[in-house]
């Protein structure tokens, strides 16, 4: 069963790290990713740019560009995980893999994971 681990941080926080902070963090969730790559855990990764960056499209009666980003939430998506995993349970202990370097960089935010239906192009 594939599984999307998103990863939700207020964005103040993250760039309040320093760029050694980051870079730490960083190094310890690739080290996180090598070993769950090395399970056959493991697959796409994005880190996606900041929220202003974005642009939202909603659809009330009409449909409506926006620039920037308005989920209205504290918290941002910043990146996913897509991982193969048997079972829910071990979705949750990659997430918790995950959290561990977020946590150690004083980030406050939340891994969310859902389980994922892979839809794939004729002939793919």
């Amino acid at each position: 069963m594939y599984y999307a681990i998103f990863a939700y941080e207020p964005e103040p926080a993250v760039d309040a790290l320093s760029k050694e902070q980051d870079a730490a963090m960083m190094a310890e969730l690739a080290e996180v990713r090598r070993k769950l790559s090395a399970e056959g855990k493991l697959g796409p990764v994005a880190r996606l740019m900041p929220t202003p960056a974005a642009t939202t499209v909603r659809r009330a009666t009409e449909t409506v560009v926006l620039d920037g980003p308005f989920a209205e939430t504290k918290e941002q998506l910043l990146g996913f995980y897509i991982v193969n995993c048997e079972t829910l349970q071990d979705a949750i202990d990659a997430a918790q893999q995950l959290t561990a370097p977020r946590r150690a960089a004083g980030l406050p935010g939340a891994l969310e994971i859902r389980p994922l239906a892979a839809y794939f192009p004729a002939g793919a």
